[in-house]
């Protein structure tokens, strides 16, 4: 059975910085009257430990929101209650609407590989980050990220209500030199690279850590199948 999901994305005509994207997602939920937990995942007694349906993002500079499922309901309280006129750190602003796309998208395992670029990518915890650093292999390495990715994979599919009866095929095959940033008071490894995989994956969404802030984000590359999309 074929499962569709709905995306729908959110372009902005306002400008942030990387590392205003946080503050943009504060904006937002600032905004809002509604408690719906999908905008924040945040419970009383805690967070909601599911994979992030509502995420915020800089394209081309500018913010955007990406909606996937259930998230793509819940952003109706946002455009029907919300005050457009919010604070990005000491900055107000209001927020326009550039473009706004909603569609279906079919994930699911494939014959063919299909190429991704993920940028900002934050796949290591604290302790796999202390096996990762001690490891003198380079094969060893990759592998270690590659097991990681395909977890990620794993988990967007689960966050849909996707279960997957073949093998998942993760191949990184170019990977950019590790830097630090600051999450949630701890500095974290972020990657940019390439990979390939068996898995069918809409734009945007994010894999790893942080991503309902914008790590992780993944763009299909040329040889992307364009069956994958749905009416």
């Amino acid at each position: 059975m074929i499962t569709k999901t709905r995306i729908l994305s959110i372009q902005f005509a306002n400008e942030i910085k990387s590392q205003e994207i946080p503050l943009f997602r504060g904006a937002v939920i600032g905004a809002l009257d509604s408690s719906n937990i999908l905008f924040h995942n945040h419970k009383e007694d805690g967070f909601r430990y599911s994979y992030p349906l509502i995420q915020y993002k800089r394209k081309d500079g500018k913010a955007m929101i990406i909606c996937i499922g259930e998230g793509t309901e819940a952003i109706g309280c946002f455009f029907q209650n919300a005050n457009l006129e919010v604070s990005i750190g000491t900055r107000m602003i209001k927020l326009e609407i550039s473009d706004l796309k909603a569609y279906q998208f079919i994930t699911q395992i494939w014959n063919d590989l299909f190429t991704y670029r993920i940028n900002r990518w934050m796949p290591l915890n604290k302790e796999n980050y202390e096996i990762f650093r001690s490891n003198d292999s380079i094969a060893d390495r990759y592998a270690m990220l590659e097991n990681i990715l395909t977890g990620n994979i794993l988990s967007f599919a689960k966050g849909i209500g996707i279960f997957f009866d073949k093998e998942v095929i993760c191949k990184i095959t170019d990977i950019n030199e590790p830097h630090l940033v600051q999450y949630k008071d701890t500095k974290m490894m972020i990657f940019n690279a390439t990979f390939k995989s068996n898995v069918s994956l809409p734009d945007y969404i994010g894999l790893g850590k942080g991503v309902s802030i914008g790590y992780g984000e993944i763009r299909k590359q040329n040889n992307y199948n364009t069956n994958n999309y749905g009416n």
